[in-house]
Protein backbone atom coordinates (compact mmCIF):
# COMPACT_ATOMS: atom_id res chain seq x y z
CA UNK A 1 0.00 0.00 0.00
CA UNK A 2 1.34 3.65 -0.84
CA UNK A 3 2.12 5.40 2.26
CA UNK A 4 0.44 8.35 0.53
CA UNK A 5 -3.45 8.55 0.30
CA UNK A 6 -2.93 11.06 -2.48
CA UNK A 7 -0.26 12.24 -4.72
CA UNK A 8 -0.60 15.17 -7.20
CA UNK A 9 1.53 15.95 -10.26
CA UNK A 10 1.72 19.16 -12.27
CA UNK A 11 -1.91 19.53 -11.02
CA UNK A 12 -3.53 22.49 -13.54
CA UNK A 13 -7.16 23.65 -13.28
CA UNK A 14 -8.31 26.66 -15.68
CA UNK A 15 -11.71 28.05 -15.65
CA UNK A 16 -13.00 30.82 -17.82
CA UNK A 17 -9.71 31.52 -19.01
CA UNK A 18 -8.63 32.02 -15.84
CA UNK A 19 -5.92 29.72 -13.93
CA UNK A 20 -7.31 28.48 -10.81
CA UNK A 21 -4.92 25.69 -9.77
CA UNK A 22 -1.09 26.53 -10.92
CA UNK A 23 1.09 23.82 -11.56
CA UNK A 24 0.72 21.94 -7.86
CA UNK A 25 3.29 19.27 -6.76
CA UNK A 26 2.36 17.59 -3.65
CA UNK A 27 1.48 14.37 -1.49
CA UNK A 28 -0.64 13.64 1.63
CA UNK A 29 0.27 10.84 4.09
CA UNK A 30 -2.26 8.36 4.93
CA UNK A 31 -4.13 8.36 8.44
CA UNK A 32 -2.78 12.27 9.00
CA UNK A 33 -4.27 15.59 9.04
CA UNK A 34 -3.64 17.84 6.09
CA UNK A 35 -4.82 21.57 6.23
CA UNK A 36 -5.15 23.78 3.04
CA UNK A 37 -4.79 26.91 4.08
CA UNK A 38 -4.68 30.21 2.67
CA UNK A 39 -6.86 33.37 1.80
CA UNK A 40 -10.61 33.06 0.20
CA UNK A 41 -10.48 32.40 -3.45
CA UNK A 42 -7.17 31.01 -3.39
CA UNK A 43 -7.96 27.62 -5.14
CA UNK A 44 -9.04 25.71 -1.68
CA UNK A 45 -12.51 24.33 -3.21
CA UNK A 46 -11.34 23.65 -6.72
CA UNK A 47 -8.55 21.66 -5.07
CA UNK A 48 -10.97 19.65 -2.93
CA UNK A 49 -13.39 18.85 -5.88
CA UNK A 50 -10.63 17.68 -8.01
CA UNK A 51 -9.96 15.24 -5.49
CA UNK A 52 -12.98 13.96 -5.07
CA UNK A 53 -13.66 13.87 -8.77
CA UNK A 54 -16.10 16.61 -8.78
CA UNK A 55 -13.73 19.42 -11.02
CA UNK A 56 -13.91 19.44 -14.46
CA UNK A 57 -11.17 20.03 -16.72
CA UNK A 58 -7.91 18.98 -14.33
CA UNK A 59 -5.08 18.36 -16.29
CA UNK A 60 -1.84 16.70 -14.65
CA UNK A 61 -1.69 13.34 -12.83
CA UNK A 62 -4.01 13.13 -9.51
CA UNK A 63 -3.99 9.89 -7.23
CA UNK A 64 -6.47 9.16 -4.52
CA UNK A 65 -5.98 5.95 -2.60
CA UNK A 66 -3.90 3.83 -5.44
CA UNK A 67 -6.75 5.13 -8.04
CA UNK A 68 -7.11 8.34 -9.87
CA UNK A 69 -9.17 10.89 -9.06
CA UNK A 70 -13.20 10.26 -9.64
CA UNK A 71 -12.58 6.53 -9.99
CA UNK A 72 -15.55 4.90 -9.27
CA UNK A 73 -14.04 2.40 -6.97
CA UNK A 74 -13.48 5.26 -4.90
CA UNK A 75 -17.00 6.42 -4.35
CA UNK A 76 -17.33 4.23 -0.96
CA UNK A 77 -13.98 5.23 0.41
CA UNK A 78 -14.00 8.99 0.15
CA UNK A 79 -16.34 11.30 2.51
CA UNK A 80 -17.01 15.10 1.18
CA UNK A 81 -18.41 17.86 3.08
CA UNK A 82 -18.85 20.96 0.93
CA UNK A 83 -19.00 24.67 2.54
CA UNK A 84 -23.06 24.24 2.27
CA UNK A 85 -24.61 21.66 3.97
CA UNK A 86 -25.73 19.09 1.56
CA UNK A 87 -28.95 17.41 3.12
CA UNK A 88 -32.48 17.30 2.81
CA UNK A 89 -34.37 19.71 4.80
CA UNK A 90 -37.63 18.34 5.08
CA UNK A 91 -36.25 14.87 6.55
CA UNK A 92 -34.76 14.15 10.63
CA UNK A 93 -31.33 14.01 10.85
CA UNK A 94 -31.74 9.86 11.40
CA UNK A 95 -34.03 9.99 7.87
CA UNK A 96 -31.22 12.04 5.99
CA UNK A 97 -28.70 9.21 7.43
CA UNK A 98 -30.79 6.58 6.47
CA UNK A 99 -31.47 7.65 2.87
CA UNK A 100 -27.57 7.95 2.78
CA UNK A 101 -26.43 4.73 3.85
CA UNK A 102 -29.12 2.72 1.42
CA UNK A 103 -27.67 4.63 -2.01
CA UNK A 104 -23.86 3.82 -0.35
CA UNK A 105 -25.17 -0.20 -0.63
CA UNK A 106 -25.40 -0.55 2.98
CA UNK A 107 -26.83 -3.71 4.11
CA UNK A 108 -30.18 -2.96 5.16
CA UNK A 109 -29.28 -5.15 8.63
CA UNK A 110 -26.30 -3.11 9.31
CA UNK A 111 -27.82 0.16 8.59
CA UNK A 112 -29.33 0.95 11.60
CA UNK A 113 -26.37 0.59 13.46
CA UNK A 114 -24.26 2.59 10.91
CA UNK A 115 -26.26 5.27 11.28
CA UNK A 116 -26.41 5.20 15.05
CA UNK A 117 -22.29 5.05 15.20
CA UNK A 118 -22.09 8.19 12.36
CA UNK A 119 -24.71 10.26 15.36
CA UNK A 120 -22.84 9.42 17.65
CA UNK A 121 -19.85 10.56 16.06
CA UNK A 122 -20.87 14.03 15.93
CA UNK A 123 -22.68 14.26 19.22
CA UNK A 124 -26.02 14.71 17.54
CA UNK A 125 -28.11 11.07 19.13
CA UNK A 126 -29.66 13.57 21.01
CA UNK A 127 -31.42 15.16 17.91
CA UNK A 128 -31.42 12.22 15.63
CA UNK A 129 -35.45 12.56 15.23
CA UNK A 130 -35.17 16.19 14.56
CA UNK A 131 -36.58 17.95 11.43
CA UNK A 132 -33.28 19.10 9.80
CA UNK A 133 -35.02 22.30 8.96
CA UNK A 134 -35.32 22.56 12.80
CA UNK A 135 -31.65 22.23 13.30
CA UNK A 136 -28.95 25.49 13.90
CA UNK A 137 -26.76 25.93 11.27
CA UNK A 138 -23.99 24.40 13.03
CA UNK A 139 -26.33 21.09 13.59
CA UNK A 140 -26.85 20.97 10.10
CA UNK A 141 -23.21 21.03 9.19
CA UNK A 142 -22.88 18.24 11.43
CA UNK A 143 -25.11 16.15 9.83
CA UNK A 144 -23.38 16.49 6.49
CA UNK A 145 -20.24 15.12 8.14
CA UNK A 146 -22.21 12.64 10.00
CA UNK A 147 -23.18 11.19 6.19
CA UNK A 148 -19.53 12.05 4.97
CA UNK A 149 -18.67 9.30 7.48
CA UNK A 150 -20.99 6.05 6.72
CA UNK A 151 -19.36 3.42 5.39
CA UNK A 152 -16.48 4.60 7.58
CA UNK A 153 -14.31 6.43 4.46
CA UNK A 154 -10.55 5.98 4.22
CA UNK A 155 -10.76 9.87 3.18
CA UNK A 156 -12.47 12.51 4.65
CA UNK A 157 -12.45 15.60 2.08
CA UNK A 158 -14.20 18.41 4.44
CA UNK A 159 -14.32 21.99 2.64
CA UNK A 160 -13.92 24.85 5.44
CA UNK A 161 -16.50 23.13 8.54
CA UNK A 162 -15.79 25.20 10.85
CA UNK A 163 -16.48 28.70 9.41
CA UNK A 164 -19.47 30.30 11.53
CA UNK A 165 -19.24 27.70 14.90
CA UNK A 166 -18.87 28.25 18.42
CA UNK A 167 -15.04 28.14 19.59
CA UNK A 168 -16.85 24.71 21.71
CA UNK A 169 -18.10 23.54 18.46
CA UNK A 170 -14.66 23.99 16.74
CA UNK A 171 -13.12 22.44 19.45
CA UNK A 172 -15.30 19.33 19.54
CA UNK A 173 -15.11 19.17 15.40
CA UNK A 174 -11.16 18.76 15.45
CA UNK A 175 -11.33 16.38 18.59
CA UNK A 176 -13.12 14.34 16.31
CA UNK A 177 -10.74 14.61 13.20
CA UNK A 178 -7.97 13.77 15.20
CA UNK A 179 -9.87 10.81 16.87
CA UNK A 180 -10.44 9.35 13.09
CA UNK A 181 -7.17 9.94 12.58
CA UNK A 182 -5.37 8.32 15.17
CA UNK A 183 -8.34 5.52 15.99
CA UNK A 184 -9.29 4.67 12.46
CA UNK A 185 -6.55 5.76 10.58
CA UNK A 186 -8.67 8.10 8.43
CA UNK A 187 -6.87 10.60 6.28
CA UNK A 188 -8.42 13.64 6.89
CA UNK A 189 -8.20 16.95 4.53
CA UNK A 190 -9.42 20.05 5.60
CA UNK A 191 -9.54 23.73 4.43
CA UNK A 192 -9.71 26.91 6.00
CA UNK A 193 -8.61 30.65 5.72
CA UNK A 194 -8.41 30.95 9.94
CA UNK A 195 -4.69 30.52 10.12
CA UNK A 196 -4.85 29.46 13.95
CA UNK A 197 -6.42 25.90 12.70
CA UNK A 198 -3.40 25.45 11.06
CA UNK A 199 -1.70 24.37 14.41
CA UNK A 200 -4.27 21.16 14.59
CA UNK A 201 -2.83 19.88 11.56
CA UNK A 202 -0.18 17.25 10.93
CA UNK A 203 0.51 18.91 7.55
CA UNK A 204 0.02 22.11 5.82
CA UNK A 205 -0.34 22.89 1.97
CA UNK A 206 -0.68 26.84 1.81
CA UNK A 207 -2.33 28.62 -1.31
CA UNK A 208 -2.05 31.77 -2.73
CA UNK A 209 -3.54 32.65 -5.64
CA UNK A 210 -3.52 29.05 -6.87
CA UNK A 211 -0.19 28.46 -6.26
CA UNK A 212 1.43 26.27 -3.68
CA UNK A 213 3.77 28.15 -1.43
CA UNK A 214 4.83 25.57 1.05
CA UNK A 215 3.82 21.83 2.13
CA UNK A 216 5.26 21.19 5.42
CA UNK A 217 4.53 20.32 9.11
CA UNK A 218 3.58 23.64 10.81
CA UNK A 219 6.91 22.98 13.01
CA UNK A 220 9.18 22.97 10.26
CA UNK A 221 7.57 25.73 8.44
CA UNK A 222 8.03 28.14 11.34
CA UNK A 223 11.50 26.95 12.09
CA UNK A 224 11.86 27.42 8.20
CA UNK A 225 10.87 30.76 7.77
CA UNK A 226 11.85 31.86 11.68
CA UNK A 227 8.62 33.31 12.48
CA UNK A 228 6.58 32.33 15.76
CA UNK A 229 3.15 31.37 14.03
CA UNK A 230 2.00 29.79 10.93
CA UNK A 231 0.42 32.44 10.14
CA UNK A 232 3.53 34.97 10.45
CA UNK A 233 5.28 32.30 8.42
CA UNK A 234 2.29 32.18 5.33
CA UNK A 235 2.99 36.10 5.64
CA UNK A 236 6.77 35.99 4.69
CA UNK A 237 6.37 33.25 2.50
CA UNK A 238 3.78 35.73 0.26
CA UNK A 239 6.21 38.48 0.34
CA UNK A 240 9.09 36.10 0.06
CA UNK A 241 7.04 35.09 -3.43
CA UNK A 242 6.37 38.52 -4.27
CA UNK A 243 10.06 40.09 -4.26
CA UNK A 244 10.68 36.92 -6.61
CA UNK A 245 8.00 38.00 -9.21
CA UNK A 246 7.52 41.69 -9.13
CA UNK A 247 4.89 42.89 -11.43
CA UNK A 248 5.64 43.78 -14.60
CA UNK A 249 6.12 48.14 -14.86
CA UNK A 250 4.26 49.82 -17.94
CA UNK A 251 6.99 51.23 -20.48
CA UNK A 252 7.00 55.11 -20.25
CA UNK A 253 6.68 56.66 -23.81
Amino acid sequence: MNKHAVQATGLRVVRGGRTVLDDLTFAMPRGRITGLLGPSGCGKSTLMRALVGAQAKVTGELTVLDRPAGHRDLRSRVGYVTQAPSVYADLTARQNLEYFAAVLGTPARARAAEVARALHDVDLTSHADALTANLSGGQRGRVSLAVALLGDPELLVLDEPTVGLDPVLRRDLWQLFHRLAEERGTTVVVSSHVMDEAERCHRLLLLRDGRLLADDTPDDLRRRTGAATVEDAFLRLVDEAAAASPLPTKATP
